[in-house]
């Protein structure tokens, strides 16, 4: 496999992105669109491919190299194509050795102005969807963007978004992405939707040596992440994987990130005063997790001054605590723990009960079914 960047998150391929819109740069993004049977990336998958090189992936590196050999043949042309490759059969040179069982269908488009509204609403924490044209009876191509505070824009038609409407909100609202078909009375019309959620955020509270780690591995799958420290002078640099570095007091805590239903807390100052008032203040915050850093008896004496301070636990905030921090991944060197804490987030954040995927029934990634819109007259 030729070098790449295939561990980017999402979050930084978009950033790429950016970056050479910003330049001007001549670039091709590659869109898994489909899946049949099983593969490493699902439909959404991104990979850029620059003259600099490339920028995400859209496989463990069985189709790259054919994908960025396409790439000057996109630029050629001006305009996108479809690449369907069949990893399945065995008597197609994708398919021997490959190991991914599927069928996997790849839009490659030339970058163009079109995709920097996405960039940006990202970047600003906003989640969009992008609707693509991929078949049927309209212009291969055409894309709109779909922003749930104002709605559609961009080329598609009217009639076509009011059908697509529901489904791309669906879709956003679980991060997920799928080629559906829409039936008219004019013909047929196959789009790609693309719901792409802004990343959540992670804030952690403390400046110790153990931070770093967790902030480390929190960026490297695509949370934004942001350092509170209620004692010292820091810097960016104290914590250079860090999005923001902030220092304040517990009871200021707050002011220093969004602590909203998409931000998750993990608080490890190491101190239990500081960590009895920075937990008292994130309970009022509508917060979905505050991970705390500690042994049970730690917590079960700070509960015990809480009551008699006159604030008790109820349920919805014994729920959002998670004491004895992380999963039980074993080992307690700083980076074991530093999976463990990042491993319970994003298993929190994704709505899932920790367990061994050979003991998950099913497939591992959820799907949506292709959907099949009908708008052919109802009048016959």
């Amino acid at each position: 496999m030729t070098d790449t960047n295939w561990e980017m998150a999402e979050t930084d391929v978009l950033a790429a992105i950016g970056d050479t819109l910003d330049r001007e740069g001549e670039a091709v993004l590659a869109t898994v669109v489909d899946v049949e049977g099983s593969a490493y990336r699902r439909p959404g998958a991104k990979m850029l491919i620059t003259e600099d090189g490339d920028a995400g992936s859209i496989t463990a590196g069985c189709l790259e190299d054919e994908v960025r050999g396409l790439a000057s043949e996109v630029l050629d042309a001006g305009r996108p194509r479809i690449e369907t490759y069949d990893l399945m059969a065995d008597d197609d040179v994708w398919g021997l050795g490959m190991g991914c069982n599927g069928v996997i269908t790849v839009l490659l488009e030339p970058l163009g102005e079109g995709y920097r509204p996405v960039v940006e609403r990202v970047t600003n924490g906003t989640d969009c969807a992008v609707v693509t044209v991929t078949g049927g009876d309209h212009p291969f191509g055409e894309r709109g963007l779909y922003d749930p505070e104002i709605g559609f824009a961009g080329d598609l038609p009217e009639w076509l978004t009011t059908e697509l409407a529901e489904r791309t909100t669906t879709l956003l609202e679980a991060g997920q992405s799928e080629t559906a078909t829409v039936e008219t009375d004019e013909g047929t019309i196959e789009v790609f939707v693309d719901g792409i959620e802004a990343p959540s955020r992670l804030v952690v509270v403390g400046s110790g040596p153990d931070v770093n780690p967790v902030v480390e591995l929190a960026a490297r799958v695509g949370l934004r992440t942001t350092v509170v420290a209620f004692r010292g002078a820091l810097s960016a640099a104290d914590f250079p994987a860090a999005d923001a570095v902030r220092t304040t007091s517990p009871s200021e805590l707050p002011g220093t990130a969004a602590f909203d239903d998409d931000t998750y807390v993990v608080v490890m100052t190491h101190n239990f005063i500081d960590d009895r008032l920075a937990l008292e203040t994130l309970l009022e915050t509508s917060v979905p997790y505050i991970g705390l850093m500690g042994p049970r008896e730690r917590f079960g004496e700070m509960v015990d001054e809480l009551a008699e301070e006159g604030r008790t636990l109820i349920q919805n905030d014994r729920d959002r605590i998670y004491t004895p921090i992380g999963l039980d991944l074993g080992g307690d060197s700083p980076y074991r723990i530093a999976y463990s804490i990042v491993a319970e987030v994003l298993a929190v954040e994704s709505g899932r009960t920790p367990q061994h995927l050979t003991e998950r029934a099913g497939p591992i990634h959820d799907r949506h079914a292709t959907g099949r819109v009908d708008r052919t007259s109802k009048d016959d």
